[in-house]
């Protein structure tokens, strides 16, 4: 007589809010934002997209928590002996999250309210200003000069993504017109394209350019508190 052996369904994890919102930072982690939908992001979780609205309003409640979830991955941890090195210290961790979530600095711009979340690392941050004997007029003076780097990226003032000329003649015949209007701007680009010993770092590198303009302005705050 043949021994029957009884077989069980792993369990099911259920879906919740967070399930939703890590899968959605997985997601746009591994294929970008512009693949993340409630019909695909269901697809990833192995549920119906209908089922997602049990947990999340809509993709923009999704977008809403994903920045919540990103901005609770920053060390809050001060590690430093005084305001400065604290602070340098946090924006740097701030760095190291939107590095590893390239996506999240749209994101977060993109956003229109502010959520406890954000309070909470803004009032954090904040605090390490006052702690370190800022006034508060300074304190507010700083948050505005040090603005989007508190989170770890820059709003930047070119467009870096910009579409390439198609061949190296089209290349050629832009970089003519180019230094025929606009000299200063195409000596620039020859600047930042060739000169691998530049002051400001081996030409225009996202993070040699944050930690530099970083540690220009906690320079500049510094002399502003001695001198208050």
């Amino acid at each position: 007589m043949g021994t029957q052996v009884e077989t069980t369904a792993a369990p099911r994890i259920p879906l919740t809010r967070q399930r939703v919102l890590s899968g959605a930072i997985v997601l746009a982690d591994q294929e970008g934002l512009e693949a993340l939908s409630m019909r695909r992001l269901g697809q990833e979780l192995g549920v119906e997209a209908m089922s997602l609205y049990n947990h999340v309003a809509n993709k923009e409640d999704i977008l809403d928590g994903m920045v919540d979830a990103i901005v609770g991955e920053i060390d809050l941890s001060n590690g430093g002996t005084d305001w400065k090195s604290s602070m340098r210290r946090r924006a740097l961790a701030a760095r190291e999250v939107m590095v590893r979530h390239d996506w999240a600095s749209g994101v977060i711009e993109s956003r229109t309210n502010i959520s406890p979340a954000m309070m909470t690392y803004m009032e954090s941050t904040l605090g390490i200003f006052v702690d370190g004997g800022f006034s508060m007029d300074l304190a507010h003076h700083a948050m505005h000069a040090i603005g989007s780097r508190l989170l770890g990226f820059t709003q930047s003032l070119f467009d870096e993504q910009a579409d390439s000329p198609a061949s190296p003649e089209e290349a050629a015949i832009l970089a003519q017109q180019m230094t025929a209007e606009f000299p200063n701007i195409s000596a620039l680009v020859m600047e930042i394209t060739h000169d691998e010993d530049s002051t400001v770092g081996e030409g225009c590198d996202d993070d040699v350019e944050f930690v530099f303009a970083l540690d220009l302005i906690l320079d500049g705050l510094d002399r502003l508190k001695e001198s208050a």
